[in-house]
């Protein structure tokens, strides 16, 4: 192989992977924000922090990059890769956790296996009166 066509050869296996690098590095994770009403306590907020940390993956590479849980609104602001998931498939997570997430409800067998404190407040769960339990476990 003539030294040019080892050049043009380089100079195009470069550019290749220059292209698929920027095309990586294109993928902006986004934030949003899911309302999950029986996201009250320290015990519903841990219980589903153990479920995403699932579905984030051993290396953090299945799109969920980041979250954080609001307990005195009931929503979770999560940041995630639309090109590695949906937003759908993250509700549809939540759900399989046991829990509400916007419109979808809980998987029915998930919901059953929530401590009383997770249940939704018509199925007599949720904080009990004089009871908060948005405070940390250690106060």
């Amino acid at each position: 192989m003539s030294v040019m066509k080892k050049v043009v050869t380089g100079v195009f296996l470069f550019a290749l992977a220059f292209s698929a690098k920027s095309q990586v590095m294109q993928q902006k994770a986004q934030w949003a924000t899911i309302s999950v009403p029986q996201l009250k306590c320290w015990t519903c907020k841990e219980k589903l922090e153990q479920y995403l940390l699932t579905e984030k993956g051993p290396n953090g590479d299945a799109g969920i990059v980041k979250w954080t849980i609001a307990m005195n609104t009931g929503t979770l602001k999560i940041q995630y890769v639309p090109d590695r998931i949906t937003l759908d498939y993250i509700r549809v997570a939540i759900n399989n956790a046991g829990f509400d997430a916007d419109s979808t409800k809980a998987e029915p067998d998930a919901y059953k296996i929530l401590p009383p404190l997770c249940k939704r407040a018509t199925d007599g769960g949720g904080p009990q009166k004089g009871k908060p339990c948005n405070l940390p476990p250690d106060l």
